[in-house]
């Protein structure tokens, strides 16, 4: 009797699926690619396309492997009768909570297009802030960089050589040269430099541990609030950003002390933060809003009147987002502020390297001349 055997095809390694897992990991969802999906999706749905369409093919055009496959994932719970805005929360790294917290109120007035595009206005304000920042802060980044590279490149292999002739010619060294030689010494000695390296990687270590904790949480973020200028750049982004977001959630109809927590947990500083959640409570105790921020003493005295009148009238959404409009025009008049400022220090301090560099190399020439003379 013969035995038929079925030949099973062996499963080999899915490199097709391993690089698709690869390049999700990887890739970053950035605010502009958030802004421009809420915008073309609030296009599509208005048009009448239906949702789980518009969802397939946003998915099927980006360009982005981590929104794609988010994309992807979420049509499928759509598929199964999950609204939008429960499944776009299992992917927190890139929808928040305020993003789903206003497609939820989309989804239950039966406005979704209208808060998706109040989403796109919002992100794209947003993703302009940061551009503003990260170009403010590339220019001294670089400079600086470069400055500081030039500088040990010169003390490490330049002025030895220089040192070396004039020993041999007997000139006298000079503070400047003799410190900048201890520092080439130093960088060239891997006994002496290993151990500050190591140091100083523990020590990034540790303050980034010590940060994750509540207490260094709030005690960086509030040593944040006092640093000159950066400090009270911090305040302003974090009044913009709480009167934009505060007056998009309650337009949207989100009950006020859900508008609080979302607010609290994008506040980006947790001193702020809590200033926030102290002022839920009061409100939730029937305090006034006004009342609770004056107290809290965080947020300018032309906002908090401005959030009064507001209260007043019954229009607060409205008076918020004209202050949070306000207090982004005068963010960008202080990064503007800010880099005209910084450009001076800049090349104060590049001026400072070059020139100890040369003083190094020239006073002992000079003392050898006066001694040939």
């Amino acid at each position: 009797m013969v035995q038929i055997t079925e030949d099973k095809p062996k499963k080999g390694f899915d490199f097709a699926a391993f690089e698709e897992k690869i390049n999700v990991a990887m890739a970053s969802v950035t605010v502009k690619d958030k802004a421009v999906f809420s915008r073309q999706l609030a296009m599509m749905f208005s048009s009448g396309i239906a949702l789980m369409k518009a969802i397939a093919l946003l998915g099927d055009q980006s360009e982005n492997a981590k929104m794609k496959n988010a994309l992807k994932k979420i049509r499928v719970d759509i598929e199964t009768g999950v609204p939008l805005s429960v499944a776009m929360t299992k992917f927190s790294d890139i929808f928040d909570d305020l993003y789903c917290a206003m497609v939820e109120s989309g989804e239950i007035g039966g406005v979704l297009d209208m808060v998706l595009n109040r989403l796109a206005t919002s992100l794209e304000k947003s993703a302009k802030m940061e551009n503003e920042i990260k170009s403010a802060s590339a220019y001294p980044k670089a400079v600086g960089s470069i400055a500081i590279i030039v500088f040990f490149a010169m003390t490490t292999f330049l002025l030895p050589t220089f040192a070396t002739i004039f020993e041999e010619m007997g000139a006298e060294l000079p503070f400047i040269t003799v410190l900048l030689l201890g520092i080439s010494e130093f960088s060239r000695t891997p006994a002496k430099m290993g151990p500050l390296i190591v140091a100083l990687w523990l020590f990034i270590v540790a303050f980034k541990a010590f940060y994750k904790t509540p207490v260094g949480r709030v005690t960086v973020d509030r040593a944040m609030l006092y640093i000159p200028v950066i400090g009270e750049l911090i305040k302003l982004i974090a009044v913009a950003r709480f009167c934009n977001t505060f007056a998009m959630l309650t337009s949207a109809g989100v009950p006020m002390l859900q508008c609080f927590e979302i607010v609290g947990r994008t506040a980006g500083n947790q001193v702020i933060a809590n200033a926030i959640t102290n002022a839920k409570d009061e409100v939730q105790q029937g305090g006034s809003l006004t009342e609770a921020f004056e107290r809290e003493k965080i947020f300018p005295v032309m906002a908090i009147s401005m959030m009064r009148i507001g209260e007043e009238t019954g229009e607060l959404d409205k008076m918020l987002a004209k202050v949070g409009e306000f207090y982004e025009d005068e963010v960008e008049q202080a990064i503007k502020g800010i880099t005209s400022t910084l450009e001076p220090i800049m090349m104060v301090f590049i001026a400072a390297l070059v020139g100890s560099i040369l003083m190094s190399m020239y006073l002992p020439m000079f003392a050898v001349f006066d001694k040939l003379g």
